[in-house]
């Protein structure tokens, strides 16, 4: 199982949030730089990275913080927010970014994400975003009328191999990973999932490492690393992705 650290970017600080929420932000580190160089130096070999901006204004607001994570580490990137054109999408591979995340795009512009994935194959992962019963888009601000299940069906026709799935009301609370919800997620759909928000502590990362037979391919991890409920080194040994 793959481990993903999150670094979140919002006005070029790392931070974290609370269910989302752009009003109280906690900031970790001033220079996201330091967070990647940090977790690198950890063991980790991936990062998982949003742009906070973007992701609310629809083009990719910190390119500078993410250039220099790229420049001066060694990690492979997956990046998400603001990415609603093509054109970004090609912008970021060729800076280095190993994985583009659609998110916004999986429900308003599936043509994006389905000449993305024709294009780029399984480099292009799309997002999930999940408040109760529904999924949620434009940074978490905007409730849709779709199930999870629905839209993975029509993310199955357009050939997307990975989905992350994110519990927007355990996201940034540290109440415990939403196990069941991606267990039945895993076993309505043949693609891969990675599995975000709530994690805890390493409990949380033996359970999801129990479901990868089913197809969990990662975790991302954030507030507790920052918080230090978990310990990266133990998570990733756990996981079966330490060096």
């Amino acid at each position: 199982m793959k481990i993903y650290p999150a670094i979140d970017i919002l006005d070029g600080k790392c931070v974290r949030l609370f269910q989302g929420r752009l009003d109280k932000p906690k900031v970790y580190y001033d220079d996201p730089l330091e967070a990647a160089i940090h977790f690198q130096e950890k063991g980790v070999k991936r990062i998982h990275v949003v742009d906070l901006n973007g992701a609310v204004e629809g083009r990719i607001k910190n390119w500078g913080a993410l250039e220099r994570i790229i420049l001066y580490t060694q990690l492979e990137i997956q990046f998400g927010g603001g990415v609603r054109t093509m054109l970004t999408v090609e912008k970021l591979f060729n800076a280095g970014v190993s994985r583009v995340v659609l998110g916004t795009s999986v429900v308003d512009a599936p043509e994006l994400l389905a000449e993305a994935s024709q294009k780029f194959g399984e480099k292009i992962v799309a997002a999930i975003d999940v408040k109760g019963e529904n999924v949620s888009v434009k940074g978490w601000r905007e409730k849709t009328e779709l199930k999870p299940k629905e839209l993975v069906k029509e993310l199955e026709m357009i050939g997307i191999k990975t989905i992350i799935y994110t519990d927007i009301s355990v996201d940034g609370t540290l109440k415990g990973v939403n196990v069941s919800g991606i267990k039945k997620l895993l076993e309505e759909t043949e693609i891969k999932v990675i599995a975000s928000g709530g994690i805890k502590d390493l409990n949380d990362i033996v359970k999801l490492k129990q479901l990868e037979p089913l197809g969990l391919e990662g975790a991302i991890i954030g507030k507790a690393i920052y918080e230090r409920t978990i310990d990266i080194k133990e998570a990733l040994k756990i996981a079966g992705d330490a060096e």
